[in-house]
């Protein structure tokens, strides 16, 4: 028996989990919103890891090559015109979905309370997001876990290991090194968690809003995932094809990392395993160490689709007739 559960991959496990969860949380919502604090250590423990693996990624992808720096920024360069790209086209797929399927038509939304809740309103400008990305110090970015903070900071002091002698630089390339393959270690021992922290985190969803909330918006998730769907097939697929990716393998690959994310509801979560995966996968660690933290902070193309989906979803909720212009104005900030 016991070698009959050792073989089962995680894979399985977590699907297993899934499961039981939903079916946990349905039978039983009360009990199972006790199972909250049990998904947020799991959550807590992945979290954990995202600054010194990023830090050490980064350092070590851009450090690690100091005798040609100038690949490092065509990296750099080209990867961030790919995010621009394909950014702006997510966020398309997901302003034609939401205008051709209208799910907030129709839908009655609660009457407003004018309760003073205290949230203060805050304007969201282009310069204040500029300065955003400079961290005042690099441990106040590290204790509030802010990655884009410490991508910035980590891009500046690998270009500053490069160009510092040799003596000098290498034992800090090593520590990097080491620290980078400690975490992915510790990634792996947390992965040996997920099954409980993501059935955990099924359990309270389902036990805390109910699978009625799913009949509710069924036509906006219906939308939502629709446009995923058709953005995936029609330009993630295409450019997969183009740059001669083994479609079946990377997903097969990146099985565990995708469910994570799905249940979970974070990109947190799924980071760290996904890194590590993709290098097993042959990917250059020097590709994936800079590219994928990169990606994290400007490249989450689910997120932005569902923000244009969801904005949109509002107004029709709301009654509020957007022109198309307006949407482009709305595109272009969510952008920033």
């Amino acid at each position: 028996m016991t070698r009959f559960l050792r073989s089962i991959s995680l894979t399985h496990w977590i699907f297993i989990a899934m499961l039981g969860g939903l079916v946990l949380g349905w039978a039983f919502p009360a009990e199972s919103q006790n199972l909250k604090v049990v998904s947020n250590i799991f959550l807590k423990m992945i979290k954990c890891i995202l600054v010194p693996l990023v830090f050490g990624t980064l350092v070590v992808g851009i450090a690690g090559h100091s005798e040609d720096l100038k690949s490092v920024g065509r990296l750099a360069w080209k990867s961030i015109l790919y995010f621009e790209v394909v950014t702006t086209l997510a966020l398309v797929i997901g302003l034609v979905a939401v205008n051709v399927f209208e799910p907030g038509v129709g839908v009655v939304l609660p009457p407003a309370n004018s309760t003073n809740t205290g949230v203060t309103a805050t304007k969201i400008t282009f310069s204040g997001i500029l300065e955003h990305i400079v961290p005042k110090s690099f441990f106040e970015a590290a204790a509030a876990n802010d990655v884009l903070q410490v991508v910035f900071f980590a891009i500046f002091f690998g270009i500053a290991l490069a160009q510092t002698p040799e003596a000098q630089r290498l034992p800090m390339l090593r520590f990097c090194e080491s620290l980078t393959e400690v975490m992915f270690k510790f990634t792996g021992v947390v992965m040996k968690f997920a099954p409980i922290g993501i059935g955990a985190a099924m359990a309270y969803t389902v036990g805390h809003s109910g699978l009625g909330v799913l009949a509710n918006l069924a036509k906006l998730i219906g939308t939502l995932y629709l446009a995923l769907a058709v953005f995936a097939v029609t330009v993630l697929l295409p450019m997969a094809l183009w740059a001669r990716v083994p479609v079946r393998r990377f997903l097969n690959e990146l099985r565990e990392p995708i469910l994570l994310a799905f249940t979970t509801t974070s990109s947190d979560a799924a980071l760290p395993d996904a890194m590590k995966r993709l290098t097993a996968l042959g990917v250059p660690k020097r590709i994936v160490s800079f590219v994928m933290p990169l990606g994290y902070s400007f490249n989450l193309d689910g997120s932005t689709l569902y923000l244009a989906v969801a904005s949109v979803f509002v107004a029709q909720a709301a009654g509020v007739h957007l022109t198309i212009s307006q949407q482009l104005v709305m595109l272009l900030t969510l952008m920033l």
